[in-house]
Formats: C-alpha cells, structure tokens, sequence
C-alpha cells in the first residue's frame, strides 16, 4: 500500500508540474501577427509585411466611439515620436465605420499615420474576431503579437515596449 501511495504521489508531482510548464509556455509564446493586405483609405496597399523589421501598433477603432476619437490625438503624437525609430501604426476603423467619417475624422485631426477601413470585418475576424473598441495588437519587428491592449492605453507602458523592441 506505501508503494502504491508513494507512485500516487509521483504521478500526481509529474502531472502538477507539466501542467504547469504547459501553462507557463503558452503564456510565454508569441503568436504570429496575421497576415493582412488592405488598402488604405488614399488608395495605397497596405500589408503589415511591408513593415517587417518594425514594431506596429494595429489599433482598431471607429468614429462611433468616443474614447477612440478621444486618444487619436494622443496616437498621433505617440506616432511622430516613435516614427523616426521606425515605429508604425495601423488604424483600423471597423466594418460599421462610414468611409466618408473616417476620411473626415483623418483629415480634421491631421493623423499622420496608415488608416484602413475594414469594410468586409475580414481585418478584425483575422485578429482573432475584434468587436470592441478600442482593440490595440503590438506587433514586434518579428512580426509576433507582443501585446493585445483593450481600452485605454497606458503610454508610458507602450513607449517602454516599442523602445524594447529596437
């Protein structure tokens, strides 16, 4: 009966600890940013293979919600300080988005970055099915999902990791 009770408790140890170095792996691997090809709303291709070798924030928006209008300018100013290092971004305003908004919103506010309108969902559905906004993946140079930020973003916090990423 000890024998039996002491391989119960080796068994149960062995189990614990792969359980653990499975979790512990999961919670450290990077998934692969999509692949994504759009057109931005000035008519250019746009691909987050162009921008291999950069860190890109893809923040998903849309003219409808107040906190993301609110932070455009934050972004905007984020995007010219990090842009000289080879930081990009990506805006992506939603499927229900009005092109003709988004092209007002871009143009009142000046944004200096790519924006894209995801008229089919297709973009959103590739990022693992985003519905809320505002829905933020950081990319790294090597093209992995580093960071996925819903709500407001700490900017402290993002600077830190798109400096780590140089």
């Amino acid at each position: 009966m000890t024998m039996q009770w002491g391989m119960k408790k080796w068994v149960g140890l062995l189990l614990l600890v792969s359980v653990v170095a499975a979790v512990y792996w999961g919670l450290t691997q990077k998934p692969n940013a999509p692949s994504l090809q759009a057109i931005d709303i000035t008519g250019r291709p746009v691909s987050l293979a162009q921008w291999h070798g950069h860190p890109v924030l893809v923040d998903f928006w849309a003219t409808s919600c107040p906190g993301c209008v609110q932070e455009m300018p934050k972004l905007a100013a984020f995007y010219r300080q990090f842009h000289p290092a080879g930081f990009e971004l990506l805006a992506v305003a939603m499927n229900y988005d009005d092109v003709s908004q988004v092209r007002h919103l871009v143009a009142e506010q000046n944004l200096p970055f790519t924006v894209v309108v995801d008229t089919d969902g297709r973009i959103a559905q590739s990022f693992g099915g985003v519905t809320v906004t505002p829905t933020d993946f950081l990319i790294d140079e090597k093209g992995k999902i580093v960071q996925q930020i819903i709500g407001d973003k700490d900017y402290s916090d993002l600077a830190r990791r798109v400096k780590s990423s140089d």
